[in-house]
């Protein structure tokens, strides 16, 4: 049984399952370090959520609440499920977990983006009820 549990304090174990998973998210994704882990999980507004089965960390997904003057909103980033877990249903799990989360935070809307080349990962979000929108996300380096 898959089981979603927060992270809340940093350890190697996790660190390694975290660094794992990174690379399948992007080819870009360098490993992070356990300090870095403790500084996520201290986060006042970063929630890292694992899924789990037993001890095995089968995927992740990070959930970013921000109050602004128009209202508290959330962000998804970093959703990955591991190759061999896939189809299994984890990803839906995270998301439909931080769904509920950002409700119960009183979020009155969850973002997130997703290539267009990830066309599971799409269906995925539409199936739990995002819209595509119409607009443009720019990056600036910082």
């Amino acid at each position: 049984m898959i089981e979603i549990a927060e992270l809340n304090e940093a350890d190697e174990d996790t660190l390694a399952a975290i660094n794992r998973l990174l690379p399948q998210l992007s080819g870009s994704a360098r490993p992070i370090s356990l300090e870095r882990l403790g500084e996520l999980a201290d986060s006042g507004a970063t929630r890292i959520y694992l899924a789990k089965e037993g001890s095995v960390v089968l995927g992740m997904l990070s959930l970013v609440v921000f109050s602004i003057p128009t209202g508290t909103k959330a962000w998804v980033e970093d959703v990955v499920v591991d190759g061999q877990a896939r189809g299994k249903g984890v990803g839906k799990s995270l998301v439909r977990h931080a769904l509920e989360e950002a409700s119960r935070l009183k979020a009155k809307a969850v973002d997130l983006t997703s290539r267009p080349s990830r066309e599971v990962a799409n269906l995925l979000y539409q199936s739990l009820g995002f819209e595509v929108r119409q607009t443009n996300v720019y990056r600036h380096p910082a």
